[in-house]
């Protein structure tokens, strides 16, 4: 079974991702694992991605793609992988279509979690740390049980991290969205598109990701 799995920053897609590879047993394919794991091997792609991401910049693509192939081309793929984070632009939507049709491999479904951008800013904006002994809370889904006092240590002060912060929130979600739309429009075409209401309890949402990956078998 290969599939992509695809969602907008507080979609719940790390969840889901955990409970797929326990359930089918195969390889998580995260790009940042790959290139890691590339790095950690030296492997020739693997020293020329270090090369960039030690000067801060982005890698290029077809680096990536290189790394990505490679990563494909291993036998623990056989049964089938996730691939998380990959891709992220036409490009490389492109560029997978030809290392997969390479590999003699293809693509079975592409699962995107749809979550309403406010539900998602609602996700990502409510973590609370408590500045004196770092517990963390989230202002709906874990609130402390006093409001306003840490359960850990009875503290008061509690803070945002600057990521967390709704205009920086906001910022991520945009900017993934428009990454994102285009994929989505290019897997529908493709006819392999499957979309998951994420809003649904992680339980239900992973049994409508279950019903997909059996139907597209």
């Amino acid at each position: 079974m290969n599939l992509i799995l695809m969602g907008l920053p507080g979609a719940g897609k790390g969840t889901q991702a955990e409970q797929i590879v326990d359930t089918y047993h195969v390889p998580h394919i995260s790009t940042g694992d790959m290139f890691r794991a590339a790095i950690k091997n030296e492997t020739a792609l693997g020293l020329e991605a270090k090369a960039y991401m030690d000067k801060g910049d982005l890698v290029p693509d077809e680096v990536t793609n290189g790394i990505v192939k490679e990563r494909l081309a291993e036998a623990d793929t056989e049964n089938g992988f996730l691939l998380d984070g990959f891709p992220r632009t036409l490009n490389q939507a492109h560029a997978l279509e030809e290392i997969l049709k390479d590999l003699n491999k293809k693509l079975d479904a592409v699962v995107y979690i749809s979550v309403n951008k406010d539900i998602l800013m609602q996700r990502l904006t409510g973590r609370i740390i408590c500045r004196s002994c770092g517990a963390t809370y989230h202002k709906i889904n874990k609130p402390p049980v006093v409001e306003g006092t840490c359960d850990r240590c009875g503290g008061h002060d509690f803070y945002q991290r600057d990521d967390d912060k709704p205009e920086t929130v906001e910022n991520r979600i945009s900017v993934n969205l428009e990454l994102t739309e285009p994929l989505l429009d290019f897997y529908k075409e493709r006819n392999v598109l499957y979309t998951v209401n994420g809003e649904e309890d992680v339980k239900d949402v992973f049994k409508n990701v279950q019903n997909i990956i059996e139907n597209a078998k």
